[in-house]
């Protein structure tokens, strides 16, 4: 008779997965690295919902991607437990008025800075609007350049701006970054005349010049080529539509490498830089600048004759400081 051993019943125990805690100094630079939470204030409206997820992506790796939110939750909850994790900035979505509005807050007090949003579009619109999108996952893993155009020779609220913005990415060191790390760029354009700003996210390519795409594809994928419609290994490289495929190679900038970057771009040859938007995309107008976290006085507003007054003296201070 076949015997059957009493096994015993073996407790499982599950082990909680390793979370990699994000460090809170630049290791090179030494410095306190920025980091955000982006959440709403108030009931938005769905695309202004999506666009808070946007600005989450763009704010990647050193944000909260999966912030809960509870209606019942005010700014002193998220600032309670910014502190512990580290957290510098706030950007915070609201609807008042049925005018969409972003502020901007440096923790823990502040200042804050309050935006008017002009327009947007959202990352899935963007890429519907190309032949072919493009954003992997890996443009992520680090953190973007910033990139401000047109706030020289401003006053005191576009000097607050400047400083808001350029505090709001961690810093780099052109001696010790490595290129494979900048991936993607954040533009802010400053129109002096409709004191607009406008807001771009782009992906960054390097590309060798004067190398086809087909030959690009074959080195990087490291896959047999299809060749059963060739006469010759030679048609595979001068195949018309393959050896132009971008004519911009000539008009975009190119620049010489300080090391090799992938399988394709090397040192010892030029490389084109390809920028490609990935959104989201605003158009935000400042309208008020306050010394506290969503409160204290006002340094700057864009509307009233005593908000121009005040502007003013604020400048003349400024001035006097300086």
């Amino acid at each position: 008779m076949a015997r059957f051993k009493n096994r015993r019943n073996k407790k499982v125990i599950a082990k909680p997965p390793v979370v990699k805690k994000q460090p809170n100094v630049d290791q090179v630079t030494g410095d306190k690295i920025p980091k955000s939470f982006v959440f709403s204030r108030g009931k938005l409206p769905g695309p202004l919902k999506q666009l808070e997820l946007d600005l989450r992506k763009v704010m990647l790796p050193y944000t909260a991607l999966k912030l809960k939110e509870k209606k019942r939750n005010n700014i002193k909850d998220f600032l309670n437990v910014a502190g512990p994790m580290g957290v510098t900035h706030f950007l915070m979505l609201s609807n008042p008025k049925s005018v969409p509005h972003l502020r901007v807050a440096r923790t823990p007090q502040g200042p804050t800075l309050s935006f008017e949003i002009r327009e947007f579009a959202l990352a899935a619109d963007v890429a519907r609007s190309q032949a072919r999108p493009r954003c992997p996952q890996e443009l992520f893993k680090n953190s973007p350049l910033i990139v401000l155009s047109g706030f020289g020779g401003g006053g005191q609220h576009l000097k607050l701006t400047t400083i808001m913005f350029q505090n709001i990415f961690p810093a780099i060191d052109i001696n010790t970054v490595n290129l494979s790390a900048c991936q993607r760029i954040v533009l802010l354009n400053y129109n002096s005349e409709t004191k607009l700003i406008d807001v771009r996210h782009y992906s960054i390519r390097l590309q060798p010049v004067g190398v086809s795409r087909r030959i690009r594809k074959f080195v990087q994928n490291h896959q047999v080529p299809d060749l059963r419609g060739l006469q010759d290994v030679s048609d595979f490289v001068t195949k018309a539509g393959y050896g132009s495929e971008s004519e911009a190679d000539e008009e975009a900038a190119t620049v010489n490498l300080a090391s090799d970057l992938g399988r394709v771009n090397r040192a010892s040859a030029k490389s084109a830089i390809k920028l490609q938007e990935i959104g989201p995309r605003m158009t935000i107008r400042l309208v008020k600048i306050e010394e506290g976290l969503c409160s204290g006085g006002v340094i700057f507003t864009e509307f009233g004759k005593e908000a121009a007054e005040a502007n003013q003296e604020a400048d003349e201070e400024a001035q006097d400081e300086e």
